[in-house]
């Protein structure tokens, strides 16, 4: 009898499962690293609270810290849009409607609390801020690319690339004081007046930094 041809075994997974892996690995080290800190949270905790073993778990990540990537960078690419699509002569500081503002905090981490509580740890955790950053500095170039086609300029002219930069910087400092001064030892209510509350908070610190940092920008 001939063998039968062919590879056998699980299909290979698709790119969008991969993606869906790789966010369910992130929130649980979230929850992990807030719950008991990052030190004593181990990749074997974090597979197991998935579902997956420690081997996949750095299979998708180089390092236990690094698996809260995604969540940091998540926003990016719709900030980026939004971006394109405001036309000019609008104040960008309008961009960041309550909507927009809570999609941005909540693309750091979960949502509400837990949210928050990554993005001050990554005042006390050097890896987690390592990382923080360097998403932040990732995200530099796509906002000078989508400045510079807003405003019709090419992608390697000074003045999308000086205002990305005030932009960035204005959204980190805008997202880290939301989360920092969230984190004053009050505890976090869920009711939906809350969140509106929460939500206004944020868009109006956005607009605030923003309004500092981008006069340059219309």
């Amino acid at each position: 009898m001939t063998a039968p041809s062919g590879r056998t075994g699980r299909p290979p997974l698709t790119e969008a499962r991969k993606t869906e892996i790789r966010l369910e690995i992130a929130r649980a080290a979230v929850e992990l690293f807030v719950a008991q800190g990052v030190a004593a949270t181990t990749g074997e905790q974090i597979g197991l609270a998935v579902g997956v073993s420690a081997r996949t778990v750095w299979r998708y990540f180089p390092s236990k810290e690094s698996c809260v990537r995604p969540l940091f960078s998540a926003g990016i690419d719709v900030i980026a849009a939004r971006l394109r699509e405001w036309r000019p002569g609008h104040p960008l500081a309008e961009l960041f409607d309550p909507a927009l503002a809570t999609g941005l905090l909540a693309a750091t981490g979960p949502d509400g609390a837990t949210g928050s509580a990554l993005v001050r740890l990554t005042r006390t955790e050097p890896g987690l801020r390592a990382i923080w950053l360097q998403t932040y500095d990732e995200a530099e170039p796509a906002f000078a690319r989508a400045l510079a086609d807003r405003a019709g300029l090419p992608a390697d002219d000074l003045r999308p690339m000086i205002q990305a930069a005030m932009l960035n910087a204005a959204l980190r400092a805008a997202v880290e004081r939301f989360a920092w001064s969230a984190g004053g030892g009050e505890a976090v209510a869920d009711t939906a007046t809350d969140a509106v509350v929460g939500e206004a908070e944020v868009a109006e610190t956005l607009r605030s930094a923003l309004t500092i940092a981008a006069e340059g920008v219309s």
